[in-house]
Order: C-alpha cells, then sequence, then structure tokens
C-alpha cells in the first residue's frame, strides 16, 4: 500500500473534491485523536464529580459512601435488559436470510457520496426499530457497499452507519427512558412516587415526536450528502478492509449427539411459543401499552431464533455477540451509585429547585436539552442516565406544569447527541469495521454540530403545542 503517482493523484483529488463539511470532518478527526479517552473513564470522573457535588451540597462523606453502595446494584434488571437489546440486535443482523437482504441492499447505491447518503438513512431508519439492530445493521451493509463502490471514504461511511444511534434511536421503539417509564416494574420506586407511570402514547407516539424524528433525518441525510468527498484514497483498503463480513457456514456436524443442536424442531417450537405469548399480550393490552423492554427483547430473540433455525448457529451468533455487551455489564453498576448518590442524598431536591429558580416552563425544554446533552457526555447511556436525571428533571416539571410526557422525549432527542463524539455505543461497530473511535468522530461531530441547534429549537417548539397532564400515580 506504498505511495503511488495513481496513489497520490487519488488522494489530491479527494482532497479537492472534499467540501467544507468533509474537510472540517477531517481537522475534527485529527483532534479528537489526542483528546478523546475511553467511554469508562467518563463514568469514573461522573462519579467523583456527584460524589464532590453531594458532599459540597452537605451530605457527609459516609452517608455518600451508603448511597453510592445501596445504588450499586440497583439497575441490574435493567442492565440485562440492555444487554439483550445488544445481543437480540445481532443475532436477527447476523441471521442467513437479513445478511442476504443485506448483500442485496449493498449493490443499489452506484456512486460514493450516494453510498454514504444510502447508510445514513438505512441506520436511521433502522434505529427507530432497534438501536441495537441498526448498528449491527449498518455496519454489515457499510462493508458490503464498499466491495461495490470504489472510493467510498471509510470514515464517513462508517460514522454514517453509526448517525442513528446519535440522532433518532431514542425517538423509536427501542427509547430505554419512553419504554422504561411505561414498565411500572421498571422504574425506581423513588422515581415512580414522581412520575407515575408515563405510557408511550404521551412520549413515542406524539406527533410532535414523529415529527422531530422526520426532520433529524432529513437533517441527517443532508450532512451525510454535503460532507462526503465524490472520491478518497480513506477507503476500505486503507484500513486494511477487503472483503464484506464473512457469515461462515455451520461446521459438519460429527456426532449423532450433536443432533438437536442441528435440527429445526427445537428452534421453531420455542419461537412459536414465544410468539404466541407476546400475541397473547398484544391482544390483551393493545400495541400501545403491550410494548415494554421485556416484550420487545423477547420479540428478538424469537426472531433471531426463528431466523438462525438451528440452535447451533443461534448460539454462535450470541457468543460472537457478548463481546459488544462487555461496557454495558461493568459500567452501569456504576452508573447506579450515581443513581444512589442523587436519589438518596439531598442532590435530588436541590438540582430540582435549580432547574425551578432558572428556567420558566418556556425556556425549561431548552435548559433540560442542554444539561442532558451535558451530561450524556460523563454516563453515555439512555437508560441508566435516565434513572440517574429523572427524579429531579421530572420533579422540576411537575413544578412549572411542562408536559411530563415531552420531558421524557426531550431527554431522549438531546441525551443522544453526545453518542456522536463519545465512543461507548460505537463499540460493536468499530469491531465490525475494523477501526477506532477517533477514526469516525470526525464526521460523527459534523452531525453533531447541525443537529444540536436543531433540536434546541424543536424541543422548545414542540412544548408549546402539549399541556401539562398530571402524573398517574400507582
Amino acid at each position: 500500500m506504498g505511495s503511488t503517482p495513481e496513489r497520490n493523484a487519488i488522494r489530491g483529488s479527494g482532497e479537492d473534491s472534499a467540501g467544507v463539511f468533509a474537510r472540517l470532518g477531517m481537522g475534527l478527526a485529527d483532534w479528537s485523536q489526542m483528546w478523546f479517552p475511553d467511554a469508562f473513564v467518563f463514568g469514573l470522573a461522573g462519579l467523583i464529580v456527584v460524589f464532590a457535588a453531594g458532599w459540597f451540597a452537605g451530605d457527609g462523606a459516609g452517608n455518600l459512601v451508603k448511597y453510592f453502595g445501596d445504588g450499586f446494584w440497583g439497575l441490574v434488571p435493567f442492565t440485562m435488559q440492555m444487554a439483550m437489546i445488544v445481543i437480540g440486535g445481532y443475532v436477527v443482523a447476523t441471521s442467513p436470510p437479513v445478511h442476504k437482504l443485506i448483500q442485496r441492499l449493498a449493490k443499489i447505491p452506484r456512486t460514493p457520496r450516494g453510498a454514504v447518503v444510502f447508510v445514513a438513512f438505512i441506520s436511521m431508519t433502522m434505529s427507530l426499530l432497534s438501536w441495537g439492530f441498526a448498528l449491527i445493521f449498518g455496519g454489515i451493509l457499510a462493508r458490503e457497499i464498499c466491495k461495490h463502490v470504489r472510493g467510498i471514504d471509510y470514515r464517513a461511511i462508517g460514522a454514517a452507519a453509526y448517525v442513528g444511534n446519535g440522532s433518532v434511536w431514542a425517538l423509536g421503539l427501542s427509547s430505554s427512558a419512553a419504554l422504561m417509564m411505561a414498565t411500572p416494574a421498571s422504574i425506581p420506586p423513588a422515581l415512580l412516587k414522581i412520575s407515575g407511570v408515563i405510557p408511550l402514547s404521551r412520549t413515542i407516539y406524539t406527533w410532535q415526536s414523529m415529527a422531530t424524528a422526520a426532520i433529524l433525518i432529513v437533517s441527517g441525510v443532508g450532512i451525510a450528502y454535503f460532507s462526503t468527498p465524490v472520491s478518497s484514497a480513506k477507503d476500505a483498503e486503507s484500513f486494511g478492509v477487503t472483503d464484506g463480513l464473512a457469515i461462515g457456514k455451520l461446521e459438519e456436524r460429527k456426532t449423532p449427539a450433536e443432533w438437536l443442536e442441528y435440527s429445526p424442531v427445537l428452534s421453531v417450537v420455542v419461537a412459536i411459543l414465544g410468539l404466541a405469548y407476546l400475541a397473547q399480550v398484544l391482544a390483551a393490552k393493545g400495541p400501545i401499552a403491550a410494548l415494554d423492554l421485556n416484550t420487545y427483547n423477547l420479540l428478538f430473540l424469537m426472531l433471531g431464533l426463528l431466523l438462525h433455525w438451528r440452535p447451533r448457529s443461534f448460539m454462535r451468533a450470541v457468543t460472537n455477540a457478548v463481546p459488544a455487551v462487555a461496557g454495558v455489564l461493568i459500567q452501569f453498576p456504576f452508573y447506579g451509585g450515581i443513581f444512589g448518590i442523587i436519589v438518596y442524598s439531598s442532590l435530588a431536591g436541590k438540582l430540582a429547585h435549580f432547574f425551578v429558580s432558572f428556567s420558566t416552563t418556556n425556556s425549561y425544554p431548552i435548559l433540560v436539552s442542554l444539561y442532558s446533552a451535558l451530561l450524556g457526555m460523563f454516563v453515555p447511556s439512555g437508560g441508566s442516565k435516565w434513572v440517574i436525571e429523572a427524579p429531579y428533571v421530572l420533579q422540576a416539571a411537575k413544578e412549572l406544569h411542562v408536559n411530563l410526557g415531552w420531558v421524557v422525549q426531550i431527554y431522549n432527542t438531546s441525551e443522544s447527541l453526545p453518542n456522536l463524539i463519545n465512543p461507548f455505543w460505537m463499540l460493536p461497530l468499530l469491531g465490525l469495521l475494523k477501526v477506532k473511535a477517533r477514526d469516525l468522530i470526525g464526521y460523527a461531530m459534523l452531525y453533531f454540530m447541525v443537529n444540536m441547534m436543531l433540536v434546541l429549537f424543536l424541543m422548545w417548539f414542540f412544548s408549546r403545542t402539549l399541556p401539562y397532564v398530571p402524573p398517574l400515580l400507582p
């Protein structure tokens, strides 16, 4: 891969054809390479900041230590639910039928710019269904497209495969915060007393939320188009990627004991049982009330079991997915510790008072948007961060008479933005693409800068169309 006149010519033409967005992305990538640490560091730093804030607020160090320990394991059920979202999405995306679909879709784009736009659109629309599924689907699609279209900037298409997780995912069916607030068993008791249950009809199913998602998708497609050079020397081959993701065939059965592992009988029967249960829940509760984290994860696991057909294929996909959830498993308990300090100490009440004293019903959406985006840099998780933030954010919203369902959506929209510049949720995608976070963050930061201004306006504008509704207390 040495320097040649032909390669230098390609590099020169790529630089000349790069627009302002593309050149800015390259510069931001160089900067991020120097200054962005691992996601776990953000979580540890956030814990120390919250502990210090509690101490300065007047809580004794001994009490704060106790609150940290009491909350450390408080998110175990939720941690498992988040891990299963990633695993379920990976299992479905790597199943033979879906992989064949991806290969067909990869033949649609004809130009580098069209390829990046296509992947960005697929990433955002798929993330409305499942952020875990979209992350894997987008990564595999990007690699497959690079086999057919030459000259694609691999960093740009990699960022496009991720943009759904930094823009609209939390406005769709896999919104952790919205599903939690609609699932009484998932809401911590201390939070339930403040907010009550907030059904999905007041969050992701409002027309204001759907309009926000549509506008952000249009914005993302536009950014993808204008930020991508018509050709680039930073293609997939320059990163050592020369083919698509191989979904190998199962090895041949060697012993009679393995017969059931290769037979579809068990997979089909169990999948039918699971889907039949979901049909019962749907019939009993309706399409809105039936959707929560548990039913959502069950749906993806049953679909994965059915699509893989054979138990051995399903388990191979699960095994390959497990490394992608390592960050979730180890970091969520620390976020639980942060939650414990905030909720059990005087911080929650004082933060609620701060929000009320520095805002009005009109300005509150903007303040919450800015705060949620900032906190997302330290706690890069829609669900666990919502548990930390919700007690005082919703308490302040009640006092200011701001629609509680829309506050959830303000949080969902703004907390997604830091995902574009915090590498935590990139980890599964980075492994698929064989790149490092700093390779994608430069282009991803462009989406962040444009969408930040757009989100602030939309959250303020749509909040004016929603009346305050008292909480549905248990």
